[in-house]
């Protein structure tokens, strides 16, 4: 068991702290804005009710077990206190993290690894020079109590034996770690998705299809090959030199990265700015949020649940 301090309580912190907690750890939580702080229990309790729903909590697993697993706390150092590993999940802002790094040089054991959960920002810069060692980046993707990929990734001064640790509890706790060679914002996944993402919003801009079309696509096309084959070995299937002949007819020629979208900002400017919201680039019918995220996460689970019976052929190519 380790001694695990979760900064940050939002989407991203609330849902990590019960995946560390679910993982045998004992967990302390804490948030900048007492709103946030208070709001996570429930939010936790609700996505533990659905993990015990599918059985994919650890076997008597009750609310009352995540209270005496996970606590919150209003003080920083009485967070960090006796942390052996402070995993960071507040905002994708530089001036802050390197606000709440200064703040944690002051208060947090020495010895702590402290792992950020950044999305894309560069942290080894912000980070004191004193902590660099023990300094390191454990990003996670939402849900990260359903999604299992992690992607582990050190600075120019960290030491290897910090990684290992990281990898290591992730993986003890069912999780899929990569350890990246070096940083690149946005790692493997979020610029692949980055690169969709980029396409998806030229298609709406240029009118050739409406939002649930685009899915359409996705879902029955591109999404009912990707967890069995991913993208490599389904090229393998479908044979390279098909591969070689779409790069030299250049059938493909990627978008410009703008740095905006019509419809991203027409939906934002009218409040469409997601579930949260009621609606996005889909009408949620004002549906309670958590009723949404519940729905997700059974389907998800029922997804997860069926590829882990059906394996993947990565997985055949191992046993070959």
């Amino acid at each position: 068991m380790t001694n695990v301090a979760v900064l940050g309580a939002g989407t991203m912190g609330h849902a990590l702290a019960l995946v560390f907690a679910l993982g045998g750890h004992k967990v302390r939580l804490t948030d900048s804005n007492p709103a946030t702080l208070a709001r996570a229990q429930g939010l936790m309790e609700k996505a533990l009710e659905t993990l015990v729903a599918a059985g994919e909590a650890p076997d008597g697993w009750t609310s009352a077990h995540l209270a005496q697993a996970l606590t919150r706390h209003a003080d920083l150092a009485e967070t960090v206190d006796g942390a052996e590993l402070i995993v960071e999940a507040i905002v994708e802002k530089p001036d802050a993290k390197r606000t709440l790094y200064a703040q944690l040089d002051a208060v947090a054991p020495k010895d702590a690894i402290i792992a950020s959960n950044t999305s894309y920002l560069d942290i080894f810069p912000l980070m004191p020079s004193a902590r660099q060692k023990r300094t390191l980046i454990a990003h996670w993707y939402t849900p990260p109590y359903l999604v299992d990929l992690v992607d582990i990734v050190g600075g120019p001064e960290t030491d290897p034996a910090c990684i290992e640790t990281v990898r290591a509890i992730c993986a003890a706790m069912g999780k899929q770690p990569i350890v990246m060679r070096k940083f690149v914002p946005g790692y493997i996944a979020n610029r692949l998705q980055s690169a969709i993402g980029l396409e998806v919003q030229k298609l709406l801009d240029d009118g050739v299809a409406t939002a649930e079309e685009i899915d359409a696509a996705i879902i029955h096309g591109i999404a009912l090959r990707l967890p069995i084959l991913g993208v490599l070995a389904k090229a393998d299937f479908t044979g390279l030199p098909m591969m070689q002949d779409a790069l030299r007819n250049k059938m493909y020629t990627p978008p410009e990265v703008r740095g905006q979208s019509d419809a991203l900002d027409a939906a934002v400017a009218a409040g469409r700015t997601g579930v949260m919201a009621g609606a996005g680039f889909y009408d949620w019918k004002g549906a309670d949020p958590a009723a949404l995220f519940e729905a997700r996460d059974r389907r998800l689970l029922a997804l997860k649940q069926a590829l882990r019976r059906i394996g993947t052929m990565a997985g055949m190519e191992r046993e070959l």
